[in-house]
């Protein structure tokens, strides 16, 4: 045999509510963070993942020549000193 108690349902119902406010109120709070989160973001000077693999690029490419310029440079060095 079964008997229901009336408060005990009331205090089902009310914990139930609670706990949907609670998940609400979560969603709510992350939107929030995020929208902050990404006015902050928004207001640094960062740069894209391409525009950063195109300078990294230009600065590979430099580093190479210098390095063909640099040995050139040598060999001519070596070629007055010979003289």
């Amino acid at each position: 045999m079964q008997t229901s108690n009336k408060f005990f349902d009331d205090l089902s119902k009310l914990a139930t509510g609670a706990v949907g406010a609670a998940h609400s109120v979560k969603g709510e709070m992350e939107d929030h963070f995020r929208a902050w989160l990404d006015r902050q973001l928004a207001g640094l000077d960062l740069v894209t993942r391409e525009e950063f693999d195109v300078v990294r690029e230009m600065a590979e490419k430099a580093r190479t020549e210098n390095e063909d310029l640099r040995a050139e440079l040598d060999l001519l060095k070596a070629k007055l000193e010979q003289k």
